[in-house]
């Protein structure tokens, strides 16, 4: 491993990095691999380049392979680098090494989120001997460690696993943490410190705080309980002595963005106050706390007192701090009922966080991507993101919904009316007072609002449309130039906003308003519309999309161009892929047009492509990624559906750069390619043949290598099934179907994360390929499948292997059917068929989900009714139990056929297309493409029968005719009462023997 240094080096570099990524790889499987790395990253003679990429490698590892099933790591050097890590932190804890402590960090969470306390029982003991009583460089390294491990506390669900692990946290942490706090807190209050000694300090208690949110976020530990008043208290608490701590020393410039430590500080106790609020109103109230931090929020950011960047985080923060109090509804009485608190509130603190700063203005026009982000941002507890003009409104729409509707709105209006004065006394120099006005009317309108759905509930009080006519189209329809730019973009994002509020008619005659501002030079303004554009096209009313194809046939291909060209012009990959709102709208233009962009298809193609063979030089942005292969595949789905023919014309304009993509291993790529390769060939007839370019295809597809990325498995299995069905015979006769048999054997079944991959080509092979050809195969994958049912169950492995056995026994095939499956699990074990069947199956078979009940219906039809071995020995004896559960499935027959939705209409997928959180990272992600997947390319394997009652009821009635003594023998066996009901049941729908 003398070349790691290089290697890690190499990886960073766009030219070697698939290289250098693979040698590591193999490297990784070596023994030792992972202490040998951590010793690297320690070492102070490294470059900072090879020790920082040998953290985040380091990371990695932690992250994928962890538990991997199919490259797994040795107990032995996982339990030699969980003896090392905590060590390295301290060794990392001097602040040059920041940033690759921070990667270390990570690595521990990871690890711990597995494996403590059951497998790391002395972590947290390593953690409390690490502290110091005067190092607070390791302090800060210990403590980040700390915080690493409890934050996940914060995501999960209440249950006895979690909290047995925070209690015994609780018993060696908490007396040590508690005392370190009291030390942090009382050296701050000493004067005369240098300003290092401050900057240590205030580190350490900015993670001090971070960990007491974490301790309290599931429930209040009784140390915290017995200490409330030492932490809350109006007069020598630590909290609000902490939010009036501003030292000189650490005065940030004017001109810094970020937030100064004090500042860091006092956001995380009002997140503290926050969690407290909605947790636990009763301690608070005891204590008086939030009438204390109210007053001192209102002396901390009212009147606008701190107006910097550096403070955004803050103010938003003490701003959803009022938001909580005000909605909580405990301090309507005792602090929001005093006259002219409400006004004072609007007036000192809600209006002057709602008017634009320079910084706003300078970013509108210097980082525009950064504005419409953080324009867009959704105010959420805890969250970085939100602004201070989404957290001002955030107050005005919780005093509109909690009660002070009228009195907000009053207040509000006034200062609407003032802003729309002065702004029409000098359109020119006061265009700010309009957007502070429209902001203003926008926060006291909204009742309910949804990221997907916009506004969903108004204030009754405020006629939005009006208001829409009266002061805002004006700007939505000026021409460009003739109003300041951001009042266009404020116009357009009302639109956005209140788009529900509108009808179908009032949207249809705004459309070309913004279709015109695509056109805009303006970058934020034809982001904007393309945003708007595309929620409006995503309204669903009763759950279907309220604009069709037919709505938008005579300009769509227009809009197309205009967005392609936007993209287009941006020059370079990183540029190109940057702007995904524009994409994301070219992909809602494809899924609303539909089968009106046939005349065109073939221009908007060739664009993709071409869009797409610029990105793929460096892959930077992976929601554009998703919304350009989600376009070419909407394209292909809806222009192949009107014309057959057009298939050919994707393939020529298409398997070139895809087979590019998989020559060069563009990993980021390669699951989304596999995937629209498999929906190209799906749209050929299956009893044809697949073409010779898509059939030297599968040498590739069927080598081991292909399988290791994650991300690549399910558009890999989707592409082998669709092959199976055209050329089973033709690969069963070149060993292609033995090799596909081997990646379920060695790469799926094996794996947590695949085996449903697995048992999903395991189903394709046995429909399609002769299955006497392959028996002796499907006994080692059954064999496989029971020592993976031995040593590592889940219950999803247990629906898994149901559900494969109940399809073997429902399939209309000839060598497949009850007596198949009985004969594997007996073949491999004489009486294994029972074991199989009562523990694994029948469970199962009333729980079955929706989709697959039908499937089970007739699988267990069949065996009770249809199998020569089921009425003999030994497995006659699970004959009345199996009987039982079929009869407890038909109780519920409603849910045995399906209602008629949106597979029925050919739209399976397409209306759940909407990634508004798309948080995928690169390889490791299957980002599954919607648009390429529709009910016609699922094989149903019970399709050969209508309606499983009247299936029931007809194998009933012909079993007791050839079985009738057999048959009135086995009922017996039964529970009388429901055997009775259930053969009454068939008698009354006319099936008798």
């Amino acid at each position: 491993m003398s070349d790691l240094p290089d290697l890690l080096l190499a990886s960073l570099a766009p030219t070697t990095r698939k290289q250098a990524e693979q040698s590591l790889a193999a490297y990784s499987e070596q023994q030792g691999f992972l202490t040998h790395l951590l010793r690297l990253v320690l070492d102070q003679s490294q470059n900072k380049s090879v020790r920082l990429s040998g953290s985040v490698y380091l990371k990695n590892v932690s992250k994928t392979r962890w538990e991997d099933d199919v490259q797994p790591i040795a107990e032995q050097d996982k339990a030699a680098l969980r003896a090392e890590l905590v060590p390295a932190m301290l060794a990392l804890s001097g602040p040059a090494d920041k940033s690759i402590r921070a990667q270390i960090a990570e690595a521990v969470s990871l690890i711990a989120e597995l494996d403590f306390p059951a497998r790391w029982d002395n972590l947290i003991d390593q953690l409390v001997a690490s502290l110091s009583p005067t190092d607070y460089n390791v302090n800060i390294g210990v403590l980040q460690t700390g915080h690493s491990i409890f934050y996940h506390w914060r995501a999960h669900v209440r249950s006895d696993v979690l909290f047995t692990e925070i209690n015994l946290v609780f018993s060696k942490f908490m007396t040590p943490f508690l005392q370190l706090f009291r030390q942090t807190a009382s050296l701050l209050s000493q004067s005369g410190q240098s300003q290092d000694q401050y900057t240590l300090l205030a580190q350490t208690m900015v993670l001090l705080v971070d960990i007491y949110y974490d301790f309290t976020c599931q429930d209040l530990p009784p140390a915290i309980e017995d200490t409330h008043q030492e932490f809350f208290g109006a007069s020598g608490g630590y909290f609000p002595f902490l939010m009036s701590w501003d030292p000189a020393e650490l005065k940030g410039d004017s001109d810094d963005t970020t937030a100064s430590l004090p500042s860091q500080i006092k956001t995380r106790i009002l997140e503290v106050v926050e969690l407290f609020i909605k947790l636990f109103p009763e301690t608070l109230q005891n204590s008086n706390a939030v009438e204390t931090f109210v007053q001192l929020v209102w002396s901390l950011v009212g009147s606008n007192r701190l107006p910097n960047v550096s403070d955004d985080m803050v103010v938003s923060q003490s701003l959803r701090f009022i938001s909580t109090a005000l909605r909580s509804g405990f301090y309507k009485s005792t602090i929001f009922s005093a006259p002219g608190i409400i006004s004072t509130l609007i007036e000192g603190v809600v209006v002057p966080n709602t008017t634009l700063r320079e910084h706003d203005i300078e970013q509108f026009e210097d980082d525009p991507l950064e504005y419409v982000r953080l324009d867009l941002a959704v105010s959420a507890a805890g969250t970085d993101t939100a602004t201070r003009r989404q957290s001002a409104m955030d107050v005005l729409q919780t005093l509109v919904s909690t009660g002070y509707d009228a009195e907000a709105t009053d207040i509000v209006g006034g200062w609407i009316n003032k802003g729309l004065t002065e702004y029409q006394s000098n359109k020119e120099a006061n265009w700010k007072a309009k957007d502070t006005a429209i902001y203003l009317l926008t926060a006291v309108a909204t009742r309910g609002v949804t990221t997907q759905q916009g506004v969903t509930s108004t204030n009754a009080l405020v006629d939005v449309v009006k208001f829409f006519s009266d002061h805002v189209f004006q700007d939505l329809q000026a021409p460009p130039g003739s109003v300041h730019p951001i009042l266009q973009v404020d116009a357009i994002r009302f639109l956005y906003t209140f788009r529900n509020q509108l009808t179908k008619p009032q949207l249809l005659s705004v459309l070309p308003l913004l279709i015109k501002h695509l056109d805009s030079d303006n970058y934020v303004t034809y982001t904007y519309a393309a945003i708007t554009i595309d929620r409006i096209l995503f309204i669903k009313q009763n759950g279907q999309l309220l604009f069709a194809q037919a709505d938008i046939r005579d300009f769509a291909s227009d809009v197309l161009g205009v967005l392609l060209s936007k993209i287009e012009r941006a020059g370079t990959a990183e540029k190109v892929a940057e702007n995904d709102h524009l994409m994301k709208c070219v992909l809602r233009v494809i899924l609303t047009a539909r089968q009106s962009l046939t005349p065109s298809h073939e221009q908007i193609l060739d664009r993709l492509v071409a869009i797409l063979g610029v990105i793929s030089k460096n892959p930077s942005n992976p929601k554009f990624d998703q919304y350009i292969f989600e376009s070419l595949s909407a394209l292909i789905r809806f222009v192949t559906a009107g014309s057959p023919a057009t298939i050919q014309t994707f393939e020529n304009v298409l398997f070139s750069p895809l087979t590019i993509i998989l020559e060069q291993d563009i990993d980021q790529y390669v699951p989304y390619v596999f995937q629209i390769l498999a929906q190209l060939l799906s749209l050929r007839p299956a009893s044809q043949p697949s073409p010779a370019q898509y059939k030297a295809l599968l040498p590739y597809i069927l080598t081991p290598n292909t399988w290791v990325q994650q991300g690549s498995i399910p558009g890999l299995v989707k592409l082998l099934k669709t092959f199976l069905q055209r050329d089973a015979a033709q690969m069963l006769k070149e060993g292609q179907v033995v090799s596909a048999l081997g990646v379920v054997q060695q790469r799926l079944i094996p794996s947590k994360n695949n085996d449903v991959y697995g048992f999903e080509l395991m189903q394709a092979i046995m429909t399609f390929v002769d299955v006497s050809q392959i028996k002796q195969y499907i006994k080692t994958i059954m064999l496989i499948v029971l020592t993976r049912m031995q040593n590592s169950k889940t219950d999803k492995f247990v629906h898994l292997l149901a559900r494969f056995v109940l399809f073997i026994m429902s399939t209309n095939k000839e060598s497949l059917g009850p007596d198949y499956a009985i004969e594997i699990f007996e073949s491999i074990q004489p009486r294994l068929w029972g074991q199989v069947l009562t523990n694994f199956v029948l469970p199962l078979v009333p729980k079955m989900p929706l989709k697959e009940r039908k499937m089970t219906a007739i699988g267990m039809t069949r065996l009770l009714f249809q199998s020569r071995l089921s009425i003999q020995e030994p497995s006659v004896q699970n004959w009345p139990v199996a009987l039982q559960a079929l009869i407890k499935l038909f109780s519920e027959p409603q849910y045995l056929s399906q209602s008629k939705t949106d597979d029925d209409q050919g739209l399976s997928g397409i209306t759940e297309i909407d990634f508004e959180e798309q948080t995928a990272g690169y390889q490791a992600a299957y980002s599954r493409l919607a648009a390429s997947e529709s009910a016609e390319s699922e094989i149903d394997p019970v399709a050969y029968v209508g309606d499983p009652q009247q299936f029931l009821g007809e194998k009933f009635v012909a079993f007791g005719r050839t079985n009738g003594s057999s048959l009135q023998q086995l009922l017996s066996k039964g529970d009388p009462s429901v055997i009775q009901a259930f053969v009454g049941s068939l008698a009354a729908a006319g099936y008798t023997i």
